[in-house]
């Protein structure tokens, strides 16, 4: 199982990007934050809601220096069949993962054995391809992309502001806290 200020396990495999299939690495997007985002299928009932959610962030993310990654186990023509059959994920400029042979899924722990697919999952991972925080959830809940987006940019201001860190519902802006110092006399 992978763990929080850990290497992430990298990869090489197929992704569906730019109306291509091309062969991507995690290594190759080394310097910038990395949203790994696990999803059981294409062409299911909740996966659209939030790769849709994605695709309309997605400016917002990469003005954070922050790549997406979505992950299924479906192959690349999948994702390309899904992209060429529904408006929703024909806004996806993001790549689109193929883990057919469900490698990269079992590296990050998120593979339903006896599925063969994908818990939804995701990774925050910083530029020098470290875990800073991940998530799980049982595949008949959606994820939050404002929350996803609140907790990149916490992990980015604590990357940035060595020795501060970030309360409950911190947002950019907001106060932070220095361990140590904001506690004396407070105990």
């Amino acid at each position: 199982m992978v763990k929080i200020n850990e290497k992430a396990p990298d990869f090489r495999e197929d992704a569906f990007i730019d109306g291509k299939m091309k062969k991507i690495s995690l290594s190759g997007y080394k310097g910038k934050w990395v949203v790994l985002f696990f999803y059981p299928a294409d062409f299911t009932f909740v996966c659209p809601t939030e790769l849709g959610e994605l695709a309309d962030k997605y400016e917002k993310f990469k003005e954070l220096g922050a790549e997406i990654i979505s992950v299924s186990t479906d192959t690349a023509y999948v994702h390309k069949a899904w992209h060429d059959n529904s408006e929703t994920i024909k806004k996806i400029k993001f790549p689109m993962l193929s883990d057919p042979a469900r490698r990269v899924a079992a590296s990050y722990g998120t593979l339903i054995e006896n599925e063969g697919l994908s818990l939804r999952a995701t990774f925050l991972i910083n530029p020098d391809g470290v875990i800073k925080a991940y998530e799980f959830h049982d595949n008949d809940i959606g994820r939050s992309s404002h929350e996803l987006i609140r907790k990149l940019e916490a992990a980015k201001f604590v990357s940035e502001h060595k020795g501060q860190v970030c309360p409950i519902n911190w947002m950019p802006g907001e106060k932070t806290l220095k361990p140590g110092l904001d506690l004396v006399g407070k105990i």
